[in-house]
């Protein structure tokens, strides 16, 4: 377990936005109707309400500044390892068990590559955050998947799909890597993906099929910290807002992805009518 301790900046933030602007704290008090009294505080603390951080940061969105993305970039160039956790409710702390047994690779903490990544998982919920963590895997164990067909068993086998053929011997041997790493870098694989997976599972598509279109995803990778050990190689370095604006178009962002991962599933089935089914490759 460690303890998070990073929070909003909205103190730098809001400098930012004075200076890019260029207007008063009296102006953005006016354009924000977040009183001078309140900005003050927070100029002092650096602590703001969650209604007065809405305010302000959908403010900001809605002036063109992708504040949070550019973030992503410095942050990147600064440490060069950075990852993103999206957080429904907001973290005071993180372990190995607080993820659901049934997500991609079972327990673990989930991490993905890019700060759109993690706001995708969690956009749907009205107080979520993501967060930034440097990392490093020095001397962990870590397995690797690419978009092929044992890194759908894996999932299809930790979301409970694949059911007759849990103990089949290559999916044995894929579980005992996994279970035996202190880290998994693989891809992504969200639930319009695992659609496609179960499809698969049920004998309804080949592995052709699926394999091809979920090739469509683009989601980049996950990082699974599954160890003590891996979590001592994370170090928190902001929590970022997300206001209601940002949400909103990531929402739109995810339903045109979902018609692409439909128009390619329907596409892949009329190519790839040969591929193996699942009971022929784990017989």
């Amino acid at each position: 377990m460690i303890r998070i301790d990073c929070d909003y900046n909205i103190k730098e933030d809001i400098r930012f936005i004075l200076e890019t602007e260029k207007i008063s704290s009296l102006e953005l008090s006016e354009k924000t109707k977040v009183s001078r009294t309140t900005l003050n505080e927070i100029e002092k603390t650096g602590i703001a309400r969650a209604d007065v951080c809405e305010k302000i940061y959908s403010y900001v969105y809605e002036k063109k500044y992708r504040m949070n993305s550019v973030k992503e970039e410095l942050i990147k160039e600064k440490y060069r390892d950075v990852l993103f956790h999206g957080s429904k409710d907001g973290l005071s702390e993180i372990t190995v068990t607080g993820s659901r047994d049934n997500c991609d690779f079972g327990k673990g903490f989930y991490l993905g590559e890019t700060y759109n990544q993690a706001l995708s998982f969690v956009c749907e919920k009205a107080k979520s955050s993501v967060y930034s963590f440097q990392y490093s895997l020095g001397d962990l164990k870590v397995k690797r998947f690419e978009c092929n067909l044992e890194w759908m068993l894996a999932i299809c086998y930790y979301r409970g799909t694949l059911r007759e053929y849990n103990s089949n011997q290559m999916v044995s041997k894929i579980i005992a890597e996994i279970e035996a790493a202190d880290v998994i870098i693989a891809p992504i694989a969200d639930n319009k993906m695992f659609y496609v997976m179960a499809q698969f599972t049920e004998g309804e598509i080949n592995a052709d099929v699926a394999l091809h279109s979920l090739s469509a995803s683009k989601l980049g990778r996950q990082f699974i910290f599954k160890t003590e050990n891996a979590l001592q190689h994370l170090v928190p370095i902001e929590k970022y807002y997300l206001s209601d604006p940002e949400r909103e178009d990531c929402r739109k962002r995810l339903n045109e992805r979902s018609y692409e991962i439909d128009t390619k599933l329907k596409l892949a089935k009329r190519e790839f009518k040969t591929g193996l089914y699942i009971e022929e490759i784990l017989k």
